[in-house]
């Protein structure tokens, strides 16, 4: 810590900012950058790997909040001493004891400490530092305890309420020294080795209480006990006995206490409890760079997942683009409900029965109009038929892409990003009959390009007149899409002239068909784009790895 800050704290230690200049304002704002990239980090892929990740990121979290961030701040603080430990293994017996006076509530009924309680030495006022623990905690001013230190009394860790376990764990998280306090009878329990373990990874200091020991197993017991220390790489950790006393209510004898509050006396004072603080801060920015790495490594995954994914998603585009051409190229739109449709107009409107006489129609424009008016009905038949055709070829994407992302032998993390067939669905409904009705004025243009045209003018008009220039724009939208009878009408009056302008709008319409069938493929392309998918994504952490290497 440097700047006005730095020289208060010092300034209120009493001494010089020796530790505020080895873990200043630069380690602070390394820790405050770490944790909001941290924050950034989205694993939206369920490969293998992914859920303990988010674990381990969330962890990560909370260690920054919750410790590492608050105390980097106030390096002046008090070290805070956590009591934790499991349900009946007199932490709170314990806690009292060392103190000198009830403070926390003890007793036979669980779960006992129900309210956190830190207690520091009246005479360290003015040093303490409002955080997550005083946030959590009753406070206490207790001249019982050490100068330079504050005593935490936390939850069980294996509280049967949820609420207790939480707050055990963020205490523990902001902890800088933890004193764990387990029994002769669950000292093998797997969670007293979990929570060390957890103190480990994350470099804080660890001392432990053996409580309620046996004497004639005493020596059996606490052998036994250190062997697993060391098995756990553990041959540092302090271990304090305190034997079995039975029955009793109220505080423990002075005596039995008397090395856990000489340890406590020996970390009193603000240049040794500093220290400890400066010790475990040391321990938990050493452990930072091999979990950022795990995290760095398990963004990078994502990326490599969604790497293939993409590639799979991709592969499927040029056949379902060719299958959906093919069917417009085939003539598939004019289903059966087109042809009954031209059926009726044959058979009321006798649309069909233009006289041609030396290669143009022959018809009044009245006619002409009452024709056109008609083949609305086809018309709306026609693009009726394209819409279900395209919206048709659009589920067959969306089915395909979710056989080969979810199926047997799909890529891992796939399920993550297969087309949601309501929200697929809704989106054909809205984009499909748009597409449908730009085809439709399309035939519109294409008449006009053809009665434009020099060589075909004169034809064309006459055809226009047969059957007006909208209803002759419908004849065209009907053979291009598929219907034989009104390519043979527009042959009697058109001739060769009437290939062109079918062929256009077929093509017009197999591109729209191609246009649904990308649209399938790139909602399902757009979410594997997200940030937290590129191949950059872990890029923030890496810097951040960099920089805490260069300070570890």
């Amino acid at each position: 810590m440097t700047g006005p800050e730095g020289t208060r704290a010092a300034r209120r230690a009493g001494s010089r900012p020796d530790a505020a200049a080895e873990l200043g304002q630069t380690v602070y704002d390394v820790a405050r950058d770490l944790r909001r990239d941290v924050a950034e980090v989205r694993l939206p892929l369920p490969v293998d790997g992914a859920a303990e990740a988010e674990a381990s990121r969330d962890r990560l979290l909370a260690q920054l909040d919750e410790h590492l961030l608050p105390r980097l701040k106030e390096l002046s603080s008090p070290a805070v001493v956590v009591v934790a430990g499991s349900t009946g293994a007199g932490k709170s017996t314990l806690y009292n004891s060392l103190l000198g006076e009830e403070i926390s509530e003890a007793g036979v009924l669980r779960p006992t400490t129900r309210e956190p309680v830190l207690a520091f030495n009246p005479a360290d006022v003015d040093v303490i530092a409002e955080g997550p623990v005083t946030r959590l905690s009753r406070v206490v001013h207790h001249p019982g305890v050490p100068r330079g230190t504050a005593l935490l009394d936390a939850p069980d860790l294996d509280s049967f309420l949820q609420q207790n376990r939480s707050t055990a764990q963020q205490l523990l998280e902001a902890a800088d020294l933890w004193l764990f306090v387990t029994t002769a009878a669950r000292y093998g329990d797997a969670l007293p080795w979990q929570a060390l373990e957890r103190a480990t990874e994350r470099g804080a200091a660890v001392a432990m209480v053996l409580n309620r020991v046996p004497k004639e197993t005493l020596t059996t017991v606490r052998g036994d006990l250190l062997q697993r220390l060391r098995d756990h790489g553990m041959t540092d950790v302090p271990l304090f006995v305190v034997p079995d006393v039975g029955p009793h209510e109220g505080l423990l004898d002075p005596v039995v206490v008397a090395p856990v509050r000489r340890w406590l006396s020996m970390l009193a004072g603000p240049d040794r409890s500093r220290a400890v603080i400066v010790r475990t801060l040391k321990g938990a920015l050493g452990a930072l760079p091999a979990w950022v790495t795990s995290l760095a490594d398990a963004v990078e995954t994502q990326g490599e997942a969604a790497a293939v994914l993409r590639r799979t998603v991709e592969h499927e585009l040029p056949g379902a683009e060719k299958l959906a051409r093919d069917a417009v190229a085939a003539g598939v739109v004019a289903g059966a409900s087109v042809e009954a449709r031209w059926r009726e107009l044959s058979g009321t409107a006798r649309v069909d029965r233009v006289k041609v006489k030396g290669d143009r129609a022959r018809s009044t424009r009245r006619a002409g109009r009452a024709r056109g008016a008609a083949l609305e009905g086809l018309r709306e038949e026609v693009t009726g038929a394209a819409t279900r055709t395209l919206v048709a070829s659009g589920a067959r994407v969306e089915e395909r892409l979710r056989a080969v992302l979810v199926g047997r032998g799909a890529p891992p993390g796939g399920a993550a990003v297969a087309p949601d067939a309501a929200a697929r669905a809704a989106a054909r409904e809205e984009s499909v009959p748009a597409t449908v009705r730009a085809w439709d004025e399309r035939a519109d243009a294409v008449v006009a390009d053809l009665l434009a045209a020099g060589d075909t003018r004169e034809r064309a008009e006459a055809a226009a007149k047969a059957f007006d220039r909208r209803g002759l724009g419908t004849l065209l939208l009907a053979a291009a899409a598929g219907s034989d009878d009104a390519a043979r009408l527009l042959e009697r009056v058109l001739g060769a002239a009437a290939d062109e302008p079918t062929a256009v709008l077929r093509e017009d319409l197999a591109d729209r068909a191609a246009a649904v069938v990308q649209a399938e493929v790139q909602a399902v392309l757009d979410r594997l784009a997200a940030p937290d998918l590129t191949d950059d994504a872990a890029s923030g952490l890496r810097v951040r790895l960099a920089e805490l290497r260069r300070m570890t």
